[in-house]
């Protein structure tokens, strides 16, 4: 029964942080209408990556490391998430439905791992509420702690799915200028959410 109780506190924690706007989110919605409906298994794989290797960190002891430094974290995070943000825009000028011969600087799942690291608020969530929760999990056993970060990821999965197959239905419908909008709107989103997140640092 505790394992059980341990993957359904991880999924509802999880579900609650995946519900949140947020980078990595609107990363799924920018490239749902280019990548397609499994888009967002491409950006949650690259999050999970990153979750899985700072969950490991935390458990070695490195939360009262990342706490100390959260001022900095914040700034650098915030100016990272503002130049993706820009470079966002900036490619929504030219930007296309049709395919590229090219192709893209920057993948999902690319995205899905630069949108996470950049994110001061990811590093916060992990260094208290998700350290805490994973560590009383693993105080239970490994195995109550495996089902929390699986359960934690199973939302961020589902979610990230139900929204890129929502965006990718509705692209079917969407112009080159629409598409160009909604790029755009994304990459604003990310400026003004690498900025509010630097000026908590001041």
């Amino acid at each position: 029964m505790a394992l059980f109780e341990s993957l359904l506190l991880g999924f509802g924690v999880g579900l609650s942080g995946a519900l949140a706007p947020g980078p990595t989110l609107l990363a799924t919605i920018s490239g749902a209408v280019r990548h397609g409906p499994l888009v967002g298994g491409r950006v949650a794989a690259g999050h999970l990556l990153v979750e899985g290797v700072l969950a490991v960190a935390l458990v070695l002891g490195i939360a009262p490391l990342v706490l100390s430094h959260r001022a900095g974290i914040a700034v650098v995070g915030g100016a990272a998430l503002v130049g993706f943000g820009l470079l966002t825009v900036r490619s929504a000028r030219h930007a296309s439905l049709a395919p590229a011969a090219g192709g893209e600087r920057v993948g999902p799942f690319l995205a899905g791992v630069l949108t996470s690291v950049a994110n001061p608020y990811f590093w916060l969530w992990w260094a208290t509420l998700g350290g805490a929760l994973l560590a009383g999990a693993l105080a239970i056993g490994p195995g109550d702690a495996a089902l929390f970060f699986a359960g934690h990821g199973t939302a961020d999965l589902a979610w990230l799915l139900l929204v890129g197959a929502a965006v990718a239905r509705g692209s079917a419908f969407l112009s080159d200028r629409a598409y160009r909008l909604l790029l755009g709107a994304c990459g604003i989103a990310l400026v003004a959410i690498g900025t509010a997140y630097s000026a908590t640092a001041l």
